[in-house]
């Protein structure tokens, strides 16, 4: 499709398609220089000039230039989750266009059939449990301790069961930061009946690894790169959230560890 042939509602259909296009990737969790990318990249595709593109953390301002007209669009931005699937999905669609498989109604069928993919609750519980008793043992191995499989099995107990509360919070749509406060003080409060009981023979494995699912590694990667590739605002808003995480993380650990008095382990 030429520029030159665009009508004013073709580009103003392209504007739209481009900003739904940014705010799904930047809403799932896709890096900034990705959203910039793909957003240009389908706008060109689909038969505009030139797309100009600025990304906020709460927002998004996006306009394409067709010969002399302009045509902008603004979208708020708000946080879905981290989901790979939608990205990959978006990216996919860009490619049939950049192929000319599909047309500007075909892309704007395609994204609107998007849909994340989550797996199933007790699974991810399971695998973040299992993934949580693995450090703890890989812990215990590294300091010459090979018999100790209770302190695998407690940690396992804790983070499986703190992941699932986590998640079960999610779909009420709490806020993410008392998601993690509560989920960080379960999971603390478990692994420290080993402490107070004398379950396992090294509890304050179990105390340390319980709590590594609170990790925000996807976001802290997320912000470097993009300081790093040039987008200052939305890289620190990105490692302030990150940051806020950790702190909510740690508040619901210490209040655990004051109501249980486990501070002896450390």
């Amino acid at each position: 499709m030429a520029a030159a042939t665009l009508t004013e509602a073709e580009q103003l259909e392209v504007t739209r398609v481009c900003a739904q296009t940014s705010l799904l990737l930047l809403q799932h969790g896709a890096e900034s220089a990705l959203v910039e990318s793909v957003s240009r990249r389908l706008g060109l595709a689909l038969g505009v000039d030139a797309v100009e593109i600025a990304l906020m953390a709460n927002g998004i301002t996006l306009a394409t230039l067709c010969g002399d007209r302009s045509r902008t669009a603004v979208r708020r931005n708000q946080d879905r989750g981290i989901n790979m699937h939608v990205v990959t999905e978006v990216q996919r669609t860009l490619l049939l266009a950049e192929a000319g498989r599909l047309d500007l109604a075909g892309v704007s069928r395609q994204l609107g059939a998007i849909k994340p993919v989550r797996y199933n609750r007790w699974l991810v519980s399971f695998m973040i449990g299992l993934s949580c008793a693995c450090f703890a043992r890989l812990a215990l191995v590294s300091r010459g301790i090979q018999d100790d499989y209770g302190t695998p099995l407690l940690t396992f107990v804790a983070s499986a069961v703190a992941m699932h509360l986590r998640q079960w919070l999610a779909t009420f749509q709490f806020n993410p930061l008392i998601n993690f406060a509560a989920a960080a003080f379960v999971a603390t409060s478990i692994a420290a009946q080993g402490v107070l009981h004398r379950w396992v023979a090294n509890p304050k494995f179990a105390m340390s690894a319980c709590v590594l699912l609170f990790v925000p590694g996807f976001p802290l990667i997320n912000a470097v790169s993009d300081m790093v590739k040039g987008f200052i605002n939305t890289g620190i808003s990105r490692g302030f959230i990150a940051l806020l995480l950790l702190l909510a993380s740690c508040a619901g650990i210490l209040l655990a560890m004051t109501i249980w008095n486990t501070w002896t382990w450390l």
